[in-house]
C-alpha cells in the first residue's frame, strides 16, 4: 500500500456541490457542470453530487411538461455522459426523465462515459409550497430498462453502486422528500450494503429549515452507520414565491464532517474524505444493525461495483481530525462532556456507598492529577449524601522521590477540601522491606529498579487497605483509563487495586479538563482553585526514583510516551478497531503540524506540539507492546463506572481479551506498511 494515499488508507473523497442555475437552459447548465466536474476530478474526488433537477432548475413548474425542455434536458444528459469519458468521479445530477407514459423527478448517475443508472424520486411532496404531483409521478415502484439520450440503462429506486478497489464504499441516491418520510429509501439501502447515502434536493429555504435538514441527515447517518451527503438548490432558481440557500453538508456516523456557506453567489460545496472502513467497522460492532435487515426484504437490492482508477500518491487529507478524541474542541460540547463525566463518577460512587452501608472514604492523595480528581469526586459524593467531608480520610504518603511541591500541593488540597488528612512516611517501612529482601538500596547502593519502585507503590496501597479495615472505610482508587491501557500501575497490592475505582473510565487527557471544568464551574472556593491550577501545571511523574542533581523529576511521559498520543492510539484501537497502520496515518495527520487545525479550549500554547511520523511510529509500537503485555492487570480490575463512549477496559464490559496473547500480528501489520528502517 501507499501509506500516504487516502484511498489506500480506506478513505473515499466525495463532494456535494451547488452551481448557479440557468433556469430552463439545460445546455448552459451542462456546460457549467462539466467544468465543475473536471475540477472535482482534479481534486481526486470519486463521487460528486449536484442538486435536484439541476439540469433544468427545480422551479420550472409547468415548463416541465413542455417537450422542448424535456428534449433539451435529455440532450444535456448525453453531453454530460460524453464529457465524463476520461473523468474519474461518479456524477449524480437531477433531471426530469420520461419513462413509459409518465414523467419522473430523477437522479441520473454517470461515470466514465457511461449512463450508469437512474433513480426516480420515490415520494413526492404535494403540500405547502410543493405541487410536484402536478408534473411528476412517484417512482417507488418503478423498475426496468430505460433509454435516455440514446443510451440504455436501468431505472431503479433500489440501485447501489460501488468501486471495485475501494473496500466498503457503496452509495445509494435518494431525492429530497425521500429523506422526510418515516421509512426512507436510504435506510433500506443501508441495510443492504450502502455505506454512503446521497440526497440531491431542491428544497426552497424558510426560517429554521436548514436545521431541520441537518437533523434528519444526522439522524439517518447515525442510525444507519453511514455517511450522508446532502446538496440543495441555490442561486439561479426562481424567486417568484420562494428563495434558495444552496446548503451542502456531509455527515459520517452522525458526525458533521463539513458544510458550506449558505446563500452562495458562485459555485460552492463541501469536499471531504469519508472513512468507509470506519463505517464497515461500526456495523460489525453493532450486531443489531444487520439483525434489522433480517426483518426487511432484500428484494431488488444489489451493488454494482465498477472498476475506477483511483488517484495515486499523496493528494492531501480533506478531513478534520481531533487531536484529542476524548476531549471535544468545541467549548460547549467539552463543558457538557465534563458535566456528564463528573456526575457519572460521582453518582457511581454514591450508589456504591449506599449499597454497602455508607462507609468512610479512604484515599491516597499524591498531589498529582488522578488523585486530585478522585478527591474532587469524593468531596461531591459526600456533599450529595449530606455527610461532612471530614468523613473522607485522605493520606499523603511521601516516599524516596516525593518532591516538596507535590507534597505541599497534596496537603493544601486536603485541607482546602475539608477532609480529615494525615501524612504517613513510607520510607522507613520501605527501607525495612528492601533490607529484608536483600536489596542493594538498603545497603547504600543507588539501585532504582522496578523492585525499588514497586515496594513504594505496594506499601502505599497496603496502608490504605489496612486503614480502611481499621477505620470503617473503603479505598477509592485513583488510576485512570490511560494508565490501565499501558499497564502503568503496580499489580495486586499496588495502585492497580482498590474497593471502588472512580477514574478507570476516564483517560488522562480528559482528567486534566475535568479539573479545569470544576474550577470554571466554581464548585470549590478560590483557594482550592489556586491549588488545582498548580497541580495542573506540574510534570506528570510517578515520583518513585530520586532525581539526580542535574535532572528534573522522573517523567512518566518520557518512559511510556506522551499521553496525548497514547490516548489517540487508545481511542482508535479500542473504539474504532483500527489497524496500526491506519492509527499511525491518522495520528500523523492530526499531530504533524501544531499550527493547523483546532485545539481544545485553554490548551496551553507551550504544549501545542507536533510529532514526526518517526516519533509517532515509535510510540505506537511501544503502546501496542504495553497494551498486550498488560492485559492480565485489566482482567482483574475492581469495579468502576464507564464514562466515555470511547469505551472502557473493564473485563466485565467493553473489553475481553486473553491475558497471554501476543502483539505479533499487530506489529507485523505495522512493519509491513510502515517499516521502522524506512523512518
Amino acid at each position: 500500500m501507499d501509506f500516504l494515499n487516502v484511498y489506500d488508507q480506506g478513505f473515499v473523497r466525495v463532494a456535494a456541490r451547488v452551481l448557479p442555475i440557468h433556469l430552463a437552459q439545460p445546455h448552459k447548465n451542462a456546460e457549467a457542470l462539466i467544468n465543475d466536474i473536471r475540477a472535482m476530478d482534479a481534486e481526486g474526488v470519486a463521487l460528486v453530487a449536484y442538486p435536484e433537477l439541476c439540469i433544468t432548475g427545480y422551479s420550472c413548474e409547468d415548463l416541465f411538461l413542455q417537450q422542448t425542455l424535456l428534449d433539451s434536458a435529455e440532450e444535456a444528459i448525453g453531453t454530460l455522459v460524453e464529457a465524463s469519458e476520461n473523468l474519474r468521479p461518479y456524477i449524480v445530477v437531477g433531471a426530469p426523465i420520461r419513462y413509459q407514459s409518465r414523467l419522473y423527478n430523477c437522479a441520473v448517475v454517470i461515470q466514465g462515459g457511461e449512463l450508469v443508472g437512474i433513480v426516480p424520486k420515490s415520494y413526492l411532496p404535494n403540500y405547502r409550497e410543493f405541487y410536484e404531483r402536478r408534473w411528476f409521478a412517484p417512482g417507488d415502484d418503478i423498475w426496468g430498462v430505460i433509454e435516455v439520450a440514446g443510451r440504455s440503462t436501468m431505472i431503479d429506486p433500489n440501485a447501489i453502486w460501488g468501486i471495485e478497489a475501494s473496500e466498503g464504499f457503496a452509495f445509494h441516491v435518494e431525492v429530497c422528500e425521500d429523506m422526510w418520510v418515516p421509512v426512507t429509501p436510504s435506510a433500506q439501502a443501508a441495510l443492504h450494503g450502502a455505506t454512503v447515502l446521497v440526497n440531491i434536493s431542491g428544497s426552497p429555504i424558510t426560517i429554521g429549515k436548514a436545521d431541520d435538514r441537518k437533523l434528519l441527515a444526522q439522524s439517518t447517518s447515525a442510525r444507519c452507520n453511514a455517511a450522508y451527503v446532502f446538496t440543495a438548490a441555490g442561486p439561479g432558481e426562481s424567486s417568484t414565491d420562494l428563495s434558495w440557500d444552496g446548503q451542502t453538508f456531509i455527515y459520517e456516523a452522525g458526525e458533521l464532517l463539513g458544510e458550506s456557506e449558505r446563500f452562495p453567489s458562485t459555485a460552492s460545496g463541501t469536499i471531504v474524505d469519508l472513512d468507509c472502513r470506519r463505517l464497515v467497522q461500526e456495523r460489525y460492532r453493532q450486531g443489531s444493525f444487520d439483525d434489522n435487515r433480517r426483518t426487511n426484504s432484500d428484494e431488488g437490492f444489489s451493488i454494482d461495483h465498477r472498476e475506477i482508477e483511483l488517484p495515486a500518491g499523496e493528494i492531501g487529507f480533506r478531513r478534520e481530525l481531533d487531536r484529542f478524541p476524548y476531549v471535544p474542541d468545541d467549548p460547549a460540547r467539552l463543558a457538557q462532556d465534563c458535566y456528564e463525566a463528573y456526575n457519572i463518577q460521582v453518582y457511581g460512587l454514591v450508589q456504591r456507598m449506599k449499597a454497602i452501608g455508607s462507609p468512610k472514604l479512604i484515599i491516597g492523595v499524591s498531589g498529582g492529577l488522578d488523585s486530585t480528581h478522585a478527591l474532587i469526586v469524593c468531596a461531591k459524593a459526600m456533599d450529595l449524601l449530606g455527610r461532612p467531608r471530614s468523613d473522607i480520610l485522605a493520606f499523603t504518603m511521601p516516599g524516596f522521590a516525593t518532591s516538596d511541591q507535590t507534597k505541599s500541593s497534596a496537603l493544601a488540597l486536603m485541607e482546602a477540601m475539608g477532609t480529615t488528612y494525615e501524612t504517613i512516611d513510607i520510607r522507613p517501612a520501605a527501607t525495612q522491606m528492601l533490607a529484608d529482601m536483600g536489596h542493594g538500596f538498603a545497603h547504600g547502593e543507588e539501585l532504582y529498579d522496578v523492585t525499588f519502585e514497586n515496594v513504594q507503590a505496594g506499601l502505599r496501597t497496603d496502608y490504605l487497605f489496612r486503614l480502611a479495615n481499621q477505620r470503617g472505610g473503603i479505598v477509592v482508587g485513583t488510576g485512570d483509563l490511560s494508565e490501565l491501557a499501558l499497564g502503568w500501575c503496580t499489580y495486586g497490592v499496588g495502585d492497580h487495586m482498590c474497593h471502588y475505582a472512580v477514574n478507570t473510565g476516564v483517560p488522562k487527557t480528559l482528567i486534566q479538563y475535568l479539573i479545569r471544568w470544576v474550577m470554571d464551574e466554581g464548585l470549590f472556593n478560590q483557594a482550592t482553585n489556586e491549588i488545582l491550577n498548580t497541580i495542573l501545571n506540574q510534570e506528570i511523574s510517578p515520583e518513585l526514583v530520586p532525581a539526580k542533581e542535574d535532572e528534573g523529576l522522573q517523567s512518566t511521559e518520557s518512559i511510556i510516551g506522551p499521553y496525548a498520543l497514547n490516548d489517540f492510539f487508545l481511542y482508535h484501537f479500542l473504539r474504532r478497531g483500527e489497524t496500526p497502520t491506519r492509527i499511525a496515518y491518522l495520528a500523523w495527520n492530526a499531530w504533524r503540524d501544531s499550527t493547523t487545525g483546532t485545539w481544545p479550549t485553554s490548551w496551553p500554547e507551550t504544549r501545542k506540539v507536533d510529532y514526526s511520523l518517526e516519533s509517532i511510529r515509535g510510540w505506537l509500537e511501544l503502546f501496542l507492546k504495553r497494551f498486550f503485555a498488560n492485559q492480565f492487570k485489566r482482567s482483574a480490575l475492581p469495579n468502576g463506572p464507564k464514562v466515555s463512549a470511547g469505551g472502557t477496559l473493564s473485563p466485565r464490559g467493553d473489553w475481553r481479551m486473553p491475558s497471554d496473547v501476543s502483539e505479533a500480528t499487530w506489529l507485523r501489520e505495522l512493519n509491513k506498511n510502515l517499516p521502522s528502517e524506512a523512518m
